[in-house]
Parts: structure tokens; C-alpha cells; sequence
């Protein structure tokens, strides 16, 4: 079997930390990085560690200045939590734009037949929401918020690098991740972490608006049938298989707790976000097409997250 050389990028994170670790787990040799910022969770290195092909380089992706010969750079790196971006903008805009460039720089260093492809790793947010269908590959990028905006410039770069300089790339856009490991800044652990603390869970707009959840494994996974298909130069939706409201969400992990009565005893509605979104969605047929297929499902896995934090406090 040939082995692969990868960088995976924002490894100590939640997404990144999957997509590593099911490198490592076919046998591949992993170049590590990430900046170790508020997000990562540096117990993970520990465990990357334990694996003999495992290599580590703190540095942040926009001051990266060296790529050793390799296949593929796996790109998770990102500031990712839409609230903080409505506030400042300003490390969305480093890591998300910044950082690609550098690393299209980078790769672009590379003779013309030693160019490693770049895995990125965009979001369902491009696009904008939609109150009814899908979005597809096709569609044009409206993003709504400071977060998506700066992910879709990025995108931008990518396709542009491509088209100019011949740097091969994949791009994937998954819907919501979850599972366990995510920091409490998502609505999952948020909501776990809350009901450890006995305070209320913040939901914007009353819970309405609506997400498809989509489990880490299974877009790591995702990540692994498109290198092994071979396909380059594409864009790829990945969606889960459960789309609900926020509220809906938060009401299956109170029941998975075990807590009964008025939700408002749990929940706080008068949070409120600028610029509102309502509902994302995606088709991911051409994904689908490839062999890959969901394996997670979201009610079970509700419960084996609620469980592990009732027992992990989550920091």
C-alpha cells in the first residue's frame, strides 16, 4: 500500500484533530500544525503523539514558511464561530484569508510537478441561507455574515491560484460539525456546559433558525473517499443526514440529560444577532456519487455526547 505524506493544518482543533487522527489511522505520515489558539485543545497532542508518524509545528498558518515534499495539505486552520466575527473581524480575516494565501503562496513555491493538493476546508455558509431546497456547487457564494464572508474570500483565492498558477485543489463544504471534543462555543457543548453550570442557554432569534448536523467522523471520512477517488480541481458539499432548529437541538440534549419541565427554565430567547440568518442547506449528490454515505446518526450520538460531559467538564 502507498503512503502519504499530509499536512493537516489547525490539527489541535476540533475538525482538524479528526481529520489527523483518520490520517494517521490509514498508516499516512502527518505534519501537524496549528498556532494553539483559545479554540485548540492542547490534551490532543498528547494523543496525535502516540503515533509514530506524527510530526508537530506550532506556527500559524499565515507566518508558515516552509512546506517539506509532500501530497497533500490538508487546510482546517480557521476562525470559525460567527459571533465572535460580528464583534472583530480582524482575526477571521488573518486566518481565513491571510492564512490561505500563504499557504497557496507556499504550495505555489513548489515546482509545477511537486505541487501539493490542497484539501480545503470551506463551509455551507458561502452560499447564504435558504428557506426552501438546497444549495449546490454551482450556486453563487452570498455570504451573511462576517465569518462566511471571509471563508468565501478564501475560496476565492483558491480557485484563482488555480486557474492562474496551476496549484491543484479540493475544497469541501461541510454543514454543521459536531461530536465530542468541540469547543464550547458551538451550540452542542454550549448547551452541555451550561446545564453542568445551571445557567441558561443563549439561542438567537427563539431557536428558529435551522442547521443540518453533520458528525466529525463522517467528514473526515468524506475527506479520505475524495483523496482516495484520485478526483482534483472540484468543489464538494458534505452534508449530515438530521436537519432541525436550534431549538430542537437544545430540547433533544435536555431530554438526553434528563431534564424535564418549562424549556424556559433552561433557555434564554432574548439573545439576538445581527445580521439573522434563517436556514442552510446543501446537496451533496456529487459527494454521494464518489461512495461516500453518512454513518452517524444524530439522536445516538446526542446521547454518548451528554454522556461523556456529564462526566467531562467541559473548559
Amino acid at each position: 500500500m502507498n503512503t502519504k505524506i499530509v499536512y493537516v493544518t489547525g490539527c489541535l482543533g476540533f475538525m482538524g484533530f479528526y481529520v489527523a487522527r483518520r490520517c494517521l489511522e490509514q498508516g499516512w505520515h502527518v505534519m501537524g500544525v496549528d498556532k494553539m489558539t483559545y479554540a485548540a485543545n492542547p490534551d490532543l497532542l498528547e494523543r496525535l503523539q502516540s503515533y509514530p508518524k506524527f510530526k508537530f509545528i506550532k506556527q500559524d498558518i499565515a507566518d508558515l514558511d516552509h512546506l517539506y515534499d509532500c501530497d497533500y495539505v490538508i487546510n482546517t486552520a480557521a476562525e470559525s464561530h460567527v459571533d465572535n466575527s460580528i464583534v472583530s473581524s480582524d482575526a477571521f480575516v488573518r486566518s481565513n484569508v491571510s492564512g490561505v494565501h500563504n499557504l497557496l503562496t507556499l504550495i505555489r513555491s513548489k515546482s509545477l510537478f511537486n505541487m501539493p493538493t490542497l484539501i480545503h476546508f470551506s463551509t455551507d455558509e458561502v452560499y447564504g441561507d435558504i428557506e426552501k431546497g438546497s444549495h449546490s456547487e454551482k450556486d453563487l457564494l452570498k455570504p451573511s455574515n462576517p465569518y462566511s464572508a471571509t471563508k468565501a474570500a478564501g475560496d476565492m483565492l483558491i480557485l484563482a491560484w488555480h486557474r492562474t498558477y496551476g496549484v491543484p485543489f479540493n475544497m469541501v463544504r461541510p454543514t454543521n460539525n459536531y461530536g465530542i471534543g468541540q469547543y464550547p462555543e458551538k451550540l452542542v457543548p454550549k448547551t452541555c456546559k451550561f446545564l453542568q453550570l445551571g445557567r441558561k442557554i443563549p439561542l438567537h432569534n427563539g431557536g428558529k433558525p435551522r442547521r443540518t448536523w453533520l458528525h466529525a467522523k463522517d467528514t473526515a471520512n468524506a475527506v479520505l473517499t475524495i483523496i482516495n477517488s484520485g478526483v482534483q480541481n472540484e468543489i464538494f458539499n458534505i452534508s449530515g443526514n438530521y436537519e432541525d432548529s436550534n431549538l430542537t437541538v437544545v430540547k433533544k440534549i435536555l431530554k438526553a440529560a434528563g431534564k424535564d419541565g418549562d424549556i424556559e427554565q433552561y433557555v434564554d430567547f432574548g439573545f439576538s444577532r445581527d445580521g439573522q440568518d434563517v436556514r442552510y442547506s446543501i446537496d451533496d449528490t456529487k459527494l454521494r456519487k464518489l461512495g461516500w454515505d453518512n454513518e452517524k446518526n444524530f439522536d445516538e450520538e446526542i446521547g454518548k455526547i451528554v454522556k461523556y460531559y456529564t462526566s467531562n467538564f467541559i473548559w
